[in-house]
């Protein structure tokens, strides 16, 4: 049995410039942080008494006799890539739902493969688990997915990333005094508003669109370094709120599906209330909504917002993990009796061998 735990993420800046249709023609940057909510990935080899070859248990179970019958894209992807053909039973377990922006799909491909790697006997760095993570979704699956989501979970921590035109994805870790860390982070309130549609969809529309997007990116491009002069350096972390409110004000148009009525509403309700700024995380259309507000107006944010499932959270910085190891033997089912070799055979065998040697 085999435990892997990958974090889910957050994104402040930079978002859409992950794209390769963006980042190999203009580069890109992304600035964002993991936080202390996590999928879990627990896999075995599934002993054959069954009719079928693999079970999968998620939102749903699935019961496969082989691994093209696999409904779930990432699942089967996985398995193709490590050309994985034993039979296994995968169980997932997420501390907060998908299909809500914090990059959940991309933490269950990264875990998986983790889990996968680790059965194997094989230990990836968290560059080969965050390139591999891309791959599958992106070539295997083909989803309309961005680079960003896999290097975080891969990674964790609050960061830094960079897109060259070449293909080569960077890593930068924030360096911060823990009491401005923490005082960041004070700042922070999580809302969830609702599920999202699934964040391909939404992508696909953007990525269509980006030739039309050009000023819009590379405003949000910009914004990436200037929120890490802003952390890093001696700044009052207000401003901080403002830039986030910038980059809603221009994320928001750049489709027709990033908000809604509702989202806006919300959205509104907060500023209102004394929130510098916030976004809707991941594509958009729903799903979790951040708020950057002064700590001492947070109770009066939450009035503003009743019903709101507000959820708290921490920075992390350790990534995927594989967090339970232990060793198993897969129970094997015995050659058939057409299989095994006739005792003429074996005299045969054995006469064939003397005379060679022999001579």
């Amino acid at each position: 049995m085999i435990i892997s735990r990958t974090p889910f993420r957050i994104s402040f800046f930079g978002g859409g410039t992950d794209y390769p249709v963006w980042f190999k023609e203009h580069g890109g940057s992304v600035l964002a942080t993991t936080i202390d909510k996590y999928c879990y990935i627990s896999c075995r080899h599934l002993p054959p008494f069954f009719e079928h070859k693999t079970r999968i248990a998620y939102s749903r179970i699935e019961h496969a006799k082989s691994n093209a019958e696999i409904e779930h894209p990432a699942v089967r992807g996985v398995l193709q890539y490590l050309n994985m053909t034993e039979g296994l039973e995968i169980h997932h377990d997420g501390d907060l739902p998908a299909r809500t922006g914090l990059g959940s799909s991309s933490s269950f491909t990264v875990g998986l493969l983790h889990a996968l790697y680790a059965m194997q006997h094989r230990m990836p760095t968290k560059s080969e688990l965050a390139h591999a993570a891309i791959h599958v979704e992106q070539n295997i699956v083909q989803e309309s997915v961005g680079c960003q989501d896999q290097v975080l979970a891969a990674h964790g921590g609050l960061c830094r990333l960079t897109f060259s035109p070449g293909g080569e994805i960077g890593y930068t870790p924030l360096i911060m005094k823990p009491e401005r860390l923490k005082q960041f982070q004070d700042h922070l309130l999580l809302y969830f508003t609702g599920f999202s549609r699934t964040a391909s969809e939404i992508a696909k529309e953007q990525i269509a669109t980006t030739k039309h997007r050009r000023v819009e990116l590379f405003a949000m491009l910009q914004m990436v370094q200037e929120g890490i002069s802003l952390l890093t350096g001696d700044h009052d972390l207000a401003e901080f709120g403002e830039l986030l409110h910038e980059a809603w004000m221009v994320k928001r148009g750049l489709t027709s599906k990033i908000t809604t009525p509702l989202i806006d509403q919300i959205y509104d309700a907060a500023r209102n209330a004394g929130a510098l700024g916030g976004k809707l995380l991941g594509a958009g259309g729903g799903g979790f909504m951040l708020i950057y507000a002064k700590p001492e107006l947070h109770a009066k944010i939450n009035a503003a917002l009743p019903g709101l499932l507000q959820v708290p959270f921490q920075f992390e910085g350790s990534g995927s993990q594989i967090v339970f190891f232990q060793q198993e033997v897969p129970i094997r089912r015995a050659p058939l009796w057409s299989d095994v070799p006739t005792t003429a055979e074996l005299e045969e065998h054995a006469s064939h061998t003397w005379k060679k040697d022999a001579a």
